[in-house]
């Protein structure tokens, strides 16, 4: 799959696709079945399949920390969007004055002359341009007018539910990985490089491998039994999400104690999938007491992974 990053870069090469315009966070099973309308729309035009994204998404440019949280990571998104087949990715960079863009200029300037543009497909509520003045009529006319058809995606449901990004952060909120998988296609899985810590867990007496969140809102909080994959191996243990208050922290980790392992792993890439929730993240009033809960942890975990049958 090809990336196109910034509009920028987009040259005469990229002119002629069909296209969606989203944020498609999670490419869940509602947005994989758009994307078969749009291969299946590529196909009969004769021209590439195109996805739009914006980076960074524009709710994170409006409102900042309290956007919703990403289920997926930039490049977690490109991975599955490349697997499902799709041609070409144009990300484009989001900032206020992408955001003040005229609705016209938008699809003459961008959609028609920068992309020409045969058939693009959006949801009906999708709204661009200044003050998101621009709307799914307005595509609609301008369509007949510039030589492209254009169409809705409309609700879709999968397994009697509203397949949402919203719905995925939920159930991930609510620990119920087995729901936000149905909707996924997929396990819901953290990953990221190994970096170096303050290394207190190994103080502690619990050495932990920590992972480089990118990410300014996190998905999922507290403290889990996980499953790691690392160079094709299976581990388990058991990982901390959060900003771990009682040291003080204030920026977003992730970090794992992986059973039986003495691997020196700095800089390599792991997989963290959450199985279960052991407890929400909390502040204790002494390192002590903090040790104490990280023990009772570990056997919590080592417990619930002698459930599943593993040792």
């Amino acid at each position: 799959m090809e990336l196109v990053r910034g509009l920028v870069n987009l040259s005469e090469k990229h002119k002629n696709c069909v296209l969606t315009i989203g944020n498609f966070d999670g490419v869940h099973m509602g947005h994989q079945h758009v994307l078969n309308k749009l291969k299946t729309e590529s196909k009969k035009h004769g021209v590439p399949s195109a996805v739009m994204i914006f980076e960074p998404q524009p709710q994170e440019v409006f409102l900042g920390d309290k956007a919703a949280a990403r289920v997926l990571t930039f490049r977690d998104k490109f991975k599955k969007l490349e697997k499902l087949g799709i041609d070409r990715l144009i990300c484009v960079r989001f900032n206020k004055e992408f955001a003040g863009m005229a609705a016209d200029e938008f699809i003459e300037s961008l959609l028609v002359d920068k992309l020409g543009v045969k058939h693009l497909i959006v949801g009906d509520d999708f709204k661009f341009g200044v003050k998101r003045s621009g709307d799914f009529a307005l595509l609609q006319k301008e369509s007949e007018i510039c030589g492209f058809s254009v169409e809705d995606t409309k609700t879709f449901n999968y397994s009697d539910q509203r397949a949402s990004s919203t719905a995925i952060r939920k159930y991930l909120q609510d620990a119920d990985f087995k729901a936000a998988e149905d909707l996924l296609g997929e396990p819901f899985v953290m990953q990221g490089r190994v970096i170096h810590g303050q290394k207190n867990g190994r103080k502690f007496g619990f050495p932990t491998a920590n992972i480089a969140v990118k990410r300014k809102v996190l998905p999922i909080k507290g403290v889990f039994v996980v499953e790691v994959e690392l160079n094709n191996q299976t581990f388990y243990g058991v990982a901390n999400i959060g900003n771990k208050p009682t040291l003080d922290g204030v920026k977003p980790v992730l970090e794992v104690n992986i059973f039986n392992f003495d691997q020196q792993v700095y800089g390599q890439r792991l997989s963290i999938k959450p199985l279960s929730k052991i407890r929400d993240e909390q502040k204790f009033e002494s390192i002590e007491q903090l040790i104490s809960q990280i023990k009772l942890d570990v056997a919590t975990a080592k417990s619930k992974l002698s459930q599943y049958g593993i040792k």
